[in-house]
């Protein structure tokens, strides 16, 4: 059967094509006209075929892998070692032994927090020694000669303000100061420690922060403290695990720079303990 149509020449119809459609071989590439006006280069496209094409040289084994992830991801953020950072008080002033011995103790309540060795990972700053300077005892809480501490009476340390379980920050994680809550530990641990409201983790400051309570397994990182002759006090180094979220405590944001100052924060408080 035959059709036919009476259409006069101002009938619509499709332009002629420059080139005439399928006329080459199925899966041969050819190059057409393209719309982009004349000298502009789609650069998206471009750096896609770039990608494209080192990601195939790689599969083949040509040895490119290296440039393959030069574009395929970023550069690591961080340092590659430890810096010492001299520590500012909150009030601005350099942050000294006798200073701290004067105003910090075990019974401060406050949270004092500052970043090292990279911007996103705050410490605590602490003083265990007694209020009245007197030697601790079970009537006045306190501990001397703590492992990694300093000062007078190696009273002076620094955890990580990270609990290792789900990496809940301070103040969400907290210094327990005594009596804070009636708990008691059959370790012998004493009646202060860092507690963590998210989850319950509890870390005993006295003993390198290691694991009184779970969930957590692994114990909060130390920071290594120096001081120069006329009391200053440094941060150079942490000791223990890497600070949680952080496959290497040295990598994953900028360094502090040559100083980090003490930042002033109230607790979250939650005598919760796991059973």
């Amino acid at each position: 059967m035959t059709f036919e149509f009476d259409c006069t020449a101002g009938c619509p119809r499709m332009a002629e094509r420059p080139i005439a459609p399928f006329d080459f071989p199925v899966g041969q590439v050819r190059r057409v006209a393209s719309n982009d006006p004349p000298g502009e280069v789609d650069e998206t496209r471009r750096n896609i075929l770039k990608l494209a094409g080192i990601g195939a040289h790689v599969l083949a084994g040509r040895g490119l892998g290296a440039a393959a992830l030069q574009y395929a991801q970023p550069p690591t953020v961080g340092l590659t070692s430890y810096p010492r950072v001299q520590l500012i008080d909150a009030t601005g002033k350099p942050l000294t032994l006798a200073a701290v011995e004067q105003e910090y103790n075990v019974d401060t309540s406050d949270l004092f927090i500052f970043n090292y060795p990279l911007r996103n990972e705050p410490n605590f700053f602490l003083n265990l020694s007694p209020a009245n300077g007197q030697p601790p005892s079970p009537s006045n809480p306190g501990k001397w000669n703590a492992p990694g501490g300093i000062g007078t009476n190696q009273s002076i340390l620094g955890y990580s303000a990270i609990c290792q379980h789900l990496g809940c920050p301070a103040p969400a994680i907290s210094y327990y100061p005594p009596g804070t809550c009636p708990k008691t530990f059959d370790n012998g641990a004493l009646p202060f420690y860092i507690h963590c409201s998210c989850h319950g983790s509890t870390y005993d400051v006295t003993n390198r922060a290691a694991n009184l309570t779970g969930p957590a397994v692994l114990p909060l990182p130390q920071v290594v403290f120096d001081t120069d002759s006329s009391g200053n006090i440094f941060a150079v180094g942490l000791n223990g695990p890497p600070v949680n979220g952080h496959l290497n405590s040295l990598q994953g944001d900028y360094g502090v720079g040559s100083t980090s100052q003490l930042t002033r924060e109230s607790p979250i408080i939650l005598c919760s303990f796991p059973a």
